[in-house]
């Protein structure tokens, strides 16, 4: 069978034509099947290991459905995944994450297993991640703070970036265009448009590339009738350039990745003095990442992962009088403030297997931050130094243990000493197996909590330099099926459960003893709970996923109102791809049910009006993006597809009242169904 399938993959590499035997065409699609649901992930892991194996869970959007998404941006591949649920800011450009009920603070989010930072605890750096240079996403659910660290409370999402091409030398190019809703013009202002150019080379172990895009977005005027949009204009450059050498025991590469992105904001012209104020908001960012693998025997192997991070993000703010039509620099407050942030990075681990049975990881990681800007109180400087050791132990064939430790000091803020967990896998049989876990997470505050000064007209908020670290103690279990690969129907099936207790959440209050402003302070306590089904199934060319997920996040109010414990979200999701092999067309469906997301808010009493809690939906949604490929001939192919085709814009909020169609606002979520053409270019020569 496996000679039958490197067979079928030699013609289509040749170009040749795909005539084959009824039943080598069905063998094959067999494989594909049983080899989708046996990816081999790495985070978290000693070694590469298979799905199937892994003490953890873990999901994987492979290069398939990364390019038949035809995304330009990480959110619109993620947007469907079960348990992930996005909030835009469009004022700022920033979407931000939740995970299993968690926001963004509490997710890692990698680049290669390198942390990427980010300025302040919505995640900025994902929109700042070249979709055209990414293999696969990987997600793993649950803290994995002894290994990653801080931030990764929720789970952690590993971006890998492509590195193993089989030819000496390949060129890739793509150009793609999409609409914004119904606005558009063809490669500039309104839409989207993207373009990549990547060259790849590689002889003798060695290999270098180098990869740039332009992502330009015009903008969404909504339904707006003067000069603000309701989703600003973005232009962004994306530059990346990668050398490595890979040869028996060694496997060692740099990689630098390059972002500059200014975000335009127009306001309204005051109607008195005739005076129109702009900003723009201009982000750069260096990353330069090196890692290292060595093999020395059958026993002992080492891994090492350095970065550093050169991040600004500056507000230039100017006034347009149309009387003269002189433009002239803003000087209110805040108005010329610029952010600057460094991050440092190391990570080391050995790996010594003290027998076929036993093996055991311990690791060092150290990490430096320091920043300075108008808002940050003076120029501080953060270092967390951290030892962890994990170990494997298999009992038997059946069990599979993962304990592991973590110590961490930090020279500022208050870390937890000890941070433990467990990990077990069971095989009950052939087909089902057992996983169960607790493990302690944390997050560390950040610069901006321990050092922010914000105050004008309507902001006075200050940090805190006596803040200490969240803390979480989580739990979670799975039980998985996985259908006999003789069969010609691949099916996995996995039943999850997790609670997740957080302690000390930092968020902004009150404190008459430090300060008459707003402070931020470890004052909440916060809880998720939930339950999740994963269906992954093969057959002939389809493949597809479905998940159903009930997530409930604790009400802090609870004890105070008589409120319930806990409000409750559903989710369903699918994303189905089908090849047209004969023709060289695949089809992608990709679907999720975003359920009511309640929450119970405190009001503001005023004069003789107490305050009181009540309780605020977002409403409902459906998003979908239905794609397709065509190959049209060795270097060419064509992609197309409709984006967000329930057209949804925004979210209705409701505050309390007992019309759920009337009150409140509007979340900004989209803007409106949009469709897409693209055009790839891809040539290798050996």
């Amino acid at each position: 069978m496996r000679k039958i399938l490197l067979c079928g993959c030699a013609l289509l590499i040749a170009g040749k034509s795909y005539a084959q035997s009824d039943s080598k065409v069905i063998n094959k699609q067999v494989i594909d099947s049983v080899n989708r649901l046996h990816e081999v992930v790495v985070t978290g892991q000693f070694e590469p290991q298979s799905l199937k194996n892994s003490v953890y869970n873990v999901r994987v959007i492979d290069s398939k459905r990364i390019k038949l998404r035809s995304a330009t941006d990480l959110k619109t591949l993620l947007a469907t995944e079960l348990g992930l649920r996005f909030s835009n800011d469009p004022a700022t450009g920033i979407s931000d994450l939740q995970l299993m009920g968690m926001d963004g603070a509490g997710v890692k989010v990698m680049l290669d297993g390198v942390p990427m930072m980010d300025r302040g605890t919505s995640k900025e750096s994902l929109g700042q991640i070249d979709v055209n240079t990414i293999e696969r996403i990987e997600i793993v659910e649950g803290p994995m703070s002894v290994v990653y660290g801080s931030d990764a409370m929720a789970g952690v999402i590993n971006v890998i970036t492509k590195k193993d091409f089989q030819n000496r030398l390949s060129v890739n190019a793509r150009l793609q265009e999409e609409t914004a809703g119904s606005e558009y013009s063809a490669f500039d202002k309104k839409g989207t448009h993207n373009g990549n150019l990547g060259i790849n080379w590689q002889k003798g172990g060695w290999q270098v590339g180098a990869s740039g895009t332009r992502n330009n977005f015009g903008g969404w005027q909504g339904n707006s009738t003067t000069r603000t949009m309701e989703w600003l204009p973005k232009e962004q450059f994306l530059a990346s350039a990668n050398v490595g050498y890979k040869k028996d025991k060694v496997d060692v590469w740099y990689r630098f990745n390059a972002t500059d992105e200014t975000l335009h904001y127009l306001g309204d012209i005051n109607t008195n003095t005739q005076v129109a104020p702009s900003k723009e908001y201009l982000s750069k960012r260096y990353f330069h990442q090196a890692q290292a693998a060595y093999t020395l025997n059958d026993k002992w192997s080492f891994n090492g992962a350095a970065s550093y991070t050169d991040y600004s993000r500056r507000t230039l703010s100017t006034n347009l009088d149309l009387n003269t039509g002189k433009e002239t620099l803003a000087t209110d407050l805040g108005s010329q403030d610029k952010d600057v942030f460094g991050s440092a990075f190391f990570r080391g681990t050995a790996l010594y297997k003290l027998s076929p049975a036993v093996s055991l990881q311990p690791g060092v990681e150290f990490n430096n931050n320091t920043g300075s800007g108008g808002r940050i109180s003076g120029n501080p400087e953060i270092n967390d130094y951290a030892v962890f050791l994990s170990s494997q132990i298999q009992l038997g064939e059946a069990v599979q243990l993962r304990p592991g430790l973590r110590f961490v000091r930090n020279s500022v803020y208050d870390a937890p000493p000890v941070i433990p967990s467990l990990n077990a896998k069971v095989k009950l049989s052939e087909q089902f197996d057992l996983r169960a876990a607790y493990a302690r997470g944390y997050r560390a505050p950040i610069l901006r909590e321990l050092y922010f000064v914000f105050k004008d007209s309507s902001h006075d908020i200050v940090g805190n330099e006596n803040l200490k670290a969240e803390t979480s103690d989580s739990f979670n279990g799975s039980l998985s099926w996985n259908l006999k690969e003789q069969s010609s129907f691949a099916y996995r099936t996995i039943l999850s459960g997790f609670y997740n207790n957080f302690k000390d959440r930092i968020d902004i209050g009150l404190d008459a003893t430090v300060t008459t402003s707003s402070v931020y302070l470890n004052i909440a306590k916060f809880k998720t709970k939930g339950v999740e089904w994963n269906n992954t199934f093969g057959v002939g060319n389809l493949q597809a996923t479905v998940g159903l997920s009930y997530i409930g996040r604790y009400n802090q109010y609870t004890e105070d109102s008589g409120s319930p414990d806990f409000t409750w979200t559903p989710e369903v999701n699918t994303n189905l791809t089908y090849e047209f092999q004969k023709i060289g067309t695949s089809l992608g469906f990709f679907y999720k049910f975003n359920g009511k997301r309640p929450t119970y808010v405190l009001t503001q009493g005023s004069g003789t009006v107490p305050s009181n809690v009540v309780l605020s939906e977002v409403a409902a949604f459906h998003l979908a993006d239905l794609t397709a490929s065509k190959t049209v001939n060795k270097l060419l192919s064509l992609n197309a597809g409709v984006r967000n085709l329930f057209d949804v814009t925004r979210l209705r909020t409701t505050n309390g009242s007992t019309d759920p169609h009337s009150g409140g606002g509007a979340a900004p979520m989209g803007f409106g169904r949009s469709f897409f053409l693209g055009l790839t270019m891809q040539f290798s020569k050996n």
